[in-house]
């Protein structure tokens, strides 16, 4: 892991002294770097059960290079000019007064101590359960914006697992779009990893159906729609995500959906066969129990063919009380579909669930099928930068609006120039880029509301045509459709559901 304070953030951080800070009064040494620097200019050490967790300083103000420093109180934060011998006293920054708590603070050392906080995150409950993790809700504790933060045992990780979970933390990366859960930050210490991820409030889709009931035909389209989009940037990206399911699909605000855990995810051309089994076994396609290898885009097609089916049934098409009995129900084929459905839905679903790989309709063909006509899929977003250095390029190139936005943002947190030189080369380990990240989706989010789609009202009858009417265009399809956009609500549910009152 790599903090800002100078000891590891966690109950196994290793013991590492304070240094005095520099003169120029900045934030305390090169940020990001494990057991650098704090504002202190003492070093002592505070040691629980045999583990160091930080330095501490003496007294209540602390002189550095030539200024003073005040420590910072609960009970009186507000600026100071002068103490008792009237030196200059200069405020905090919020990235110096955290490192001075990670050193100092009783409460928030006893945090780190029995894993309460990790690194710049304050640990809360648990959120979710996985195969090889389990997830719990986290704060930051400089953005306050809330997070979800996977937590992975080193020990317990073998040498597949570990591939497994480079590949979840590059697929990740290789995605731009807003219907796919965000990666922030890797935290690592002795003995376990840490995935923060963007938080989803809402839930997940599987939740959600198990419980409140199948969704409208409404609902269903704006939320496959979502799927949908994600699903097709992905497979440009060449990236298999091999575990598409309504357990991995969240809820982020009433009507906005992402696609996460990208823990069976590999990179594979559209063409190229691969030959690990690996996902929910409901959700498999035929050719996955019946074939040694298989083409990854064809298998996730399969399973938003289930998908799809679980959400607009309320039932999944294969069910079994064994996974022999379900192995023999996929490779029959045999499923109902009610009689509900509408007629285009169930075209669409019989064109996805076809036993042979090659006649399964493709995402592009879904997209364009009389069913979603009434929607407007929301795009992929311009490739935008994962690592802060170019903020602080001497001749810095451009920036957009929402990257001065950021860098305002991150000057205000008392993360500057320097902090983010000396965070070079540590990519998403890195408690300054982890920052930058949320920062950065912030301002997405406040840009990119639209992305939420909305079905429109048919105004008159549609003619059908071969699989799901896929042969009327799409400009056919919008003379008949009156096309809304994202209500006022759903905008402030996608700004509002990921973050803490200030």
């Amino acid at each position: 892991m790599t903090a800002v304070c100078p000891a590891e953030n966690s109950p196994e951080g290793t013991a590492a002294g304070a240094r005095t800070a520099g003169s120029k009064g900045s934030a305390s040494g090169p940020a990001g770097t494990a057991g650098s620097s704090s504002v202190s200019g003492v070093q002592t050490g505070r040691e629980s059960n045999g583990d160091s967790v930080g330095g501490s300083v003496g007294g209540t103000a602390v002189v550095t290079g030539g200024q003073r420093y005040s420590r910072w109180s609960r009970q009186d934060s507000s600026d100071i000019n002068t103490d008792d011998e009237g030196a200059t006293i200069r405020r905090l920054t919020p990235l110096e007064r955290l490192n001075l708590d990670m050193c100092q603070d009783d409460r928030v050392v006893r945090e780190m101590t029995v894993g309460r906080r990790i690194g710049f995150y304050k640990i809360r409950g648990e959120i979710g359960v996985g195969n090889f993790s389990h997830v719990k809700l986290g704060i930051h504790a400089l953005t306050k914006d809330k997070v979800a933060i996977k937590i992975l045992d080193k020990t317990k990780l073998d040498q597949k697992t570990q591939r497994l979970l480079s590949r979840e933390i590059s697929s990740m990366e290789r995605l731009h779009h807003p219907n796919i859960i965000r990666l922030y930050e890797v935290v690592e210490t002795l003995t376990r990893l840490h995935l923060v991820m963007e938080y989803a409030g809402g839930g997940e889709l599987y939740t959600k159906i198990t419980t409140e009931g199948k969704l409208s035909d409404a609902d269903g389209k704006i939320v496959f729609a979502q799927i949908l989009s994600a699903v097709q940037h992905m497979h440009e990206s060449n990236i298999i995500h091999r575990d598409l399911k309504a357990e991995n699909v969240f809820y982020t605000g009433s009507s906005c959906v992402k696609v996460g855990d990208f823990g069976f995810s590999t990179l594979s051309r559209r063409d190229e066969t691969l030959n690990t089994f690996c996902g929910s076994p409901p959700y498999a396609a035929p050719e996955l129990f019946r074939d040694e290898h298989y083409v990854g885009i064809f298998v996730d097609v399969w399973a938003l063919g289930v998908m799809l089916f679980f959400m607009m049934t309320g039932a999944m098409p294969f069910r079994a009380e064994t996974v022999a009995k379900l192995k023999r129900c996929i490779l029959e084929g045999a499923y109902i579909l009610p009689s509900w459905v509408p007629e285009a839905c169930q075209r669409l679903i019989r064109g996805i669930l076809q036993p042979i790989p090659s006649d399964r309709c493709k995402v592009e063909q879904m997209m364009g099928c009389e069913w979603l006509l009434p929607v407007d899929f929301p795009r992929s977003m311009e490739p935008f930068k994962l690592d802060p250095s170019y903020l602080a390029e001497g001749d810095p190139p451009e920036l957009r609006e929402e990257e001065m936005e950021v860098k305002a943002a991150l000057e205000t947190l008392g993360i500057t120039s320097e902090h983010i030189l000396n965070n070079q080369g540590k990519d998403c380990r890195s408690s300054i880029t982890g920052v930058y990240r949320i920062l950065l989706h912030r301002a997405h989010k406040r840009r990119a509301v639209h992305s939420v789609p909305a079905a429109a009202k048919v105004v008159g009858p549609t003619k059908t045509s071969g699989f799901g009417g896929s042969a009327v265009t799409a400009a056919e399809g919008k003379k008949r459709h009156t096309l809304r956009f994202t209500s006022q609500s759903m905008v402030s549910s996608l700004l509002t559901v990921n973050d803490v009152s200030h």
